[in-house]
């Protein structure tokens, strides 16, 4: 079996990361040509569409073609993110506080300063305050697809820096999701989601390296987490980490990651956003934008994100704490920490959970478009300014 570096599987990662990016962006912009069209009945007619999975008399499914998007194949997603996570922690830029230390910080600092920034724009408001999440996430696709057309101007290292401090915050957000989105809990399905995770355990233990068992036992905990209440993408996270790193000369998670990366990237994602992003803007002017909800997200995403990365970078290489990788400075800290603003696929997944009025959907989609591209325009300017400084410096 052949076994790559882990800088090279770094490289392939962002490279395929990167182009689903920019698949990510068309697909986006085609649901809101669509949305604002005369083709808006159609789509929704289209994501409105009921979806059933029966199996006898055991287990009815019945959910529309959007839920079965954002419920049943946003659950590959968050397995996809399990095995990064995992494998980021066991073999990558995790796997010891020196490399994690300043990720960690930014991360942190990322998440929490928009969810302030949004908590305090919408104190008046405590219907909205079930959206303080939403602004916290960063969406690496969108954010990696865009450094991508920067080319090789930007450091291999600041991507590698961007990647770890998405992995990070997605941890947070998957920890969110469970703890502050889960309501109506069924017990007994949650107790009985226990027996396949325990196989899965033993399949681990045992040393099984065919990933068909750990599929199958998957999706069977995705169907009772489903019926428990607890979101059931949140399966797909606790399925991946079962997923053994090395078996003899086997790598399970490895070989899963490879296959199942382009089929997230280029299918998975893009799909979800055509199914997400089509917001209607007839009628809305910039009161809209103006309004707590909406306000508070877009706030979060293009300050919270500037403020909480680059201010917990600065102050813990400052104080020594942690250290900027090397040929990475401030100034491209902050444009990464504006890219970062780019919430997108996790933002507009927070916020379905969040609210299930169409209004309050409506606004939180019109706020994550809106600070998403604030943020992807000022990241890229600061991006492209710093790299002609730098070439100048260079060449003196």
């Amino acid at each position: 079996m052949i076994r790559t570096s882990p800088a090279r599987r770094l490289r392939a990662f962002i490279a395929s990361e990167s182009a689903g990016g920019v698949l990510l962006m068309i697909a986006a912009a085609i649901a809101l040509l669509v949305a604002n069209s005369p083709l808006l009945p159609n789509y929704q007619a289209f994501l409105e569409t009921p979806v059933v999975f029966a199996a006898g008399d055991l287990v009815t499914i019945d959910k529309s073609l959007l839920l079965w998007i954002n419920d049943g194949l946003m659950a590959l997603f968050f397995f996809l993110i399990g095995l990064e996570v995992k494998r980021e922690i066991a073999t990558g830029q995790l796997r010891s506080w020196k490399q994690a230390s300043l990720p960690v910080y930014a991360a942190i600092g990322g998440m929490v300063v928009p969810a302030l920034i949004f908590a305090g724009l919408n104190w008046n408001s405590p219907d909205n305050l079930r959206g303080w999440a939403i602004p916290a996430a960063t969406d690496i696709a969108f954010a990696l697809g865009l450094l991508s057309l920067l080319g090789s101007r930007v450091p291999v290292a600041l991507k590698a820096l961007l990647l770890a401090i998405a992995i990070i915050d997605d941890i947070g957000a998957i920890a969110i999701i469970a703890l502050f989105y889960t309501e109506n809990m069924n017990t007994g399905a949650l107790l009985l989601a226990l027996v396949p995770a325990a196989a899965m355990l033993l399949l681990n233990r045992s040393g099984v390296a065919r990933t068909i068992p750990y599929f199958l036992l998957g999706a069977i905990l995705w169907i009772l987490v489903l019926k428990s209440g607890v979101h059931a993408t949140l399966a797909g996270v606790v399925t991946a980490m079962f997923v053994p790193i090395a078996t003899g000369e086997e790598r399970p998670l490895e070989r899963l990651e490879h296959a199942l990366h382009p089929w997230v990237a280029f299918l998975i994602l893009p799909l979800f956003a055509f199914a997400n992003a089509g917001v209607s803007f007839a009628g809305a002017g910039l009161e809209a934008l103006a309004a707590p909800l909406s306000l508070g997200i877009a706030a979060g995403l293009v300050l919270g994100k500037q403020i909480g990365i680059f201010g917990t970078c600065y102050l813990a290489a400052r104080f020594g704490f942690a250290s900027l990788p090397r040929g990475i400075t401030f100034r491209h800290i902050y444009g990464l920490s504006c890219l970062a603003g780019i919430g997108f696929t996790m933002s507009l997944f927070i916020g379905n959970l969040a609210f299930a009025d169409p209004a309050s959907i409506a606004a939180v989609k019109l706020g994550v478009l809106s600070g998403s591209l604030v943020a992807a325009i000022v990241g890229m300017a600061v991006l492209r300014k710093a790299e002609v400084r730098e070439d100048r410096n260079a060449n003196a």
